[in-house]
């Protein structure tokens, strides 16, 4: 459980540091400052990236691919929250469509080799 609730939080700091500046009208930033920005609400990404991968992830049971899909999988839920409430974006039919064939890979996942 540890290793989806860092996942959550860093993927936040993931989804802001990437796309929180669309909300305002930056053109006028000089594209350094704008990346200096970015890489410092990014570096609390990695401060719970790292330990829900290395630490908690490979001792709670998941495989390498199974973090990744995780990983995936909450940033896109992060993603749509953030879309919906901070940029509000429409949220479309066909992006509902395009998460259960995601969920649909996860199934998969996760589904046991041994499982007959």
């Amino acid at each position: 459980m540890r290793t989806i609730i860092c996942l959550l939080i860093s993927n936040c700091f993931m989804t802001y540091a990437w796309y929180g500046h669309l909300k305002k009208d930056t053109t006028n930033m000089p594209l350094f400052k704008l990346i200096l920005i970015s890489w410092g609400i990014a570096f609390f990404e990695y401060v719970f990236m790292v330990p829900a991968n290395n630490r908690f992830g490979l001792k709670e049971g998941f495989t390498p691919f199974q973090l990744k899909t995780i990983q995936e999988v909450i940033s896109l839920l992060v993603f749509c929250v953030f879309a919906i409430l901070f940029l509000k974006e429409p949220f479309k039919w066909n992006y509902l469509v395009s998460f259960l064939f995601i969920l649909g890979a996860v199934y998969f996942m996760f589904y046991p080799e041994n499982r007959q």
